[in-house]
């Protein structure tokens, strides 16, 4: 069946457009079962058999795979998903989790490995009361002037791209400086369309999500849909390695095997199979050494992944989000309007290739240029964007899920922060970044505005100062050589212990 999920308590008292809410036929004759116990729930952790708990209530989203943020559902199956629900959902949508609910949480039965202490039940209601305060101090509000400037300042950077490419008449260095603008172009879009569909600019999610195909869709070249479906379920679970092969809780920004490994647990997982992949076994040994090659690549992974989703019928190339082959879900948001906007951004882009080499001298030098462009937009942008998000991460705490800590304590211990340095300023990094910068607040609250972040970062630095919890930050130059060195040791322990293969 279907209803309408109407305006809802938003973020900071104003009120919020929720999408329609879908509920899956497989949840129409649940049984309301009364007290359940951790270890019950704990058994329901795959897509197709998820039980989670929100608020001490527990919930069947069995086979859900209609619900409108993804599989991002499917991350906490199994698990306590209250502070995942609260960092996603506006205010009102608690209101619709009724009709799933089977039970309520049983902690003087349940087993006490499992039942939370006093002290961590106190240390969970310290860091949502720092979410209250922060929303009644406005900090989940936008700026729509700021935002305005930088949609503009985004247009002014495309339009300079075309300028140079067309200004080239097939130089290669007027080339090479169009295919570099560009490709910043394409990054500050990822961002800017990034903070979008994380609800930071609209209350209306629907205005969101049209913004996001014309800043995602065509001008980056990314499905929303399939960015939506990945992002948000790496933010539910950043640095998890999953907990078996059935189950979608792994982070899908490490399930990069086997071209990289971040832990021991995921090169271990799949010893038999390197057993017999030589080309795997030469990656992980490499790893350190291939690193900023394979970040080259990432755009082009990415871009073929998104029109996986905008044109479901195209062949996968091997590539795909690993929660959208356990359900065989590649839902899109607005079907139609994610295949006009890519079908635009290839249009504009190999427009501006074209432009790039009409008035070339020759042929030979007109396929140089050509080629130029869409080699180092595609390369430097992957490299602009990979580079932030590897500092973000990589290099970090990386926990196995059924090990994983809680909300706060992972988000945190598994997130670097970016700082100036090294004759780096810091405005240069906070633009390069595109708020990333402060990663560790934007996984904790991922709809505070971007421009937010840096009033948000002296309240988080505090909180974790007073509770013991460990805040990490570095700048690039140190962030990029701690990223090295731990897939340096990743690679040693595998030569290690796995000398044979």
């Amino acid at each position: 069946s279907q209803r309408g999920m109407g305006k809802g308590a938003g973020r900071g008292g104003q009120n919020e457009q929720l999408p329609r809410l879908s509920r899956p036929k497989s949840l129409e004759n649940l049984k309301y079962l009364g007290k359940i116990t951790y270890e019950e729930v704990k058994r329901h952790r795959t897509p197709g058999d998820a039980w989670l708990i929100i608020r001490d209530k527990v919930y069947d989203v069995s086979s859900w795979n209609e619900h409108p943020g993804g599989n991002v559902i499917f991350t906490t199956a199994g698990e306590d998903a209250t502070d995942v629900f609260n960092a996603f959902h506006a205010g009102g949508s608690v209101h619709y989790l009724k009709e799933f609910e089977i039970g309520e949480v049983d902690r003087t039965n349940s087993d006490a490995k499992l039942t939370p202490s006093a002290k961590q039940v106190a240390f969970e209601a310290n860091y949502r009361k720092l979410r209250s305060r922060l929303m009644v101090d406005g900090m989940f509000s936008a700026s729509p002037v700021w935002y305005a400037y930088k949609m503009l300042t985004q247009v002014a950077i495309w339009l300079l791209g075309f300028y140079l490419a067309y200004a080239s008449n097939g130089r290669l260095l007027m080339v090479l400086a169009s295919g570099i603008v560009h490709a910043l172009f394409l990054q500050q879009s990822g961002w800017l369309c990034h903070d979008i569909l994380h609800h930071q600019v609209f209350k209306d999610r629907r205005m969101g999500h049209l913004l996001g195909l014309v800043w995602g869709n065509f001008a980056q070249g990314f499905s929303i849909s399939w960015w939506m479906n990945k992002h948000n379920s790496h933010h539910a679970v950043p640095n998890l390695v999953e907990s078996c092969a059935n189950a979608a809780d792994g982070d899908p920004d490490i399930d990069t095997m086997p071209f990289l490994a971040w832990s021991k647990q995921m090169w271990a997982q799949r010893a038999e199979g390197l057993k017999g992949s030589a080309v795997g076994r030469f990656m992980i040994r490499n790893q350190a050494l291939l690193y900023f090659p394979l970040l080259g690549m990432a755009r082009v992974s990415w871009a073929l992944q998104g029109l996986q989703y905008g044109f479901p019928s195209m062949p996968s190339f091997g590539w795909s989000v690993k929660s959208a082959e356990l359900t065989g879900s590649k839902n899109t948001v607005y079907p139609m309007g994610e295949k006009v906007g890519l079908i635009g951004h290839y249009a504009w882009y190999f427009t501006a290739a074209t432009l790039c080499c009409i008035n070339a001298p020759g042929l030979l030098s007109g396929l140089a240029a050509f080629a130029l462009y869409v080699v180092s937009t595609n390369v430097l942008c992957g490299l602009f964007l990979a580079i932030v998000f590897g500092l973000g991460h990589n290099g970090m705490a990386v926990y196995h899920a059924d090990d994983r800590p809680d909300f706060w304590k992972l988000q945190v211990t598994t997130t670097r922060n970016i700082i100036g340095g090294h004759g780096i300023p810091q405005p240069l990094v906070d633009y390069f970044c595109g708020g990333l910068q402060y990663q560790v607040e934007h996984h904790l609250f991922p709809q505070i505005p971007r421009h937010n972040l840096p009033a948000v970062h002296k309240a988080v630095v505090k909180f974790c100062k007073d509770e013991g919890v460990d805040f990490h930050e570095a700048d690039i130059v140190d962030g990029t050589k701690e990223v090295l060195q731990h897939l340096g040791e990743v690679a040693d322990d595998f030569i290690q212990h796995f000398p044979a293969l």
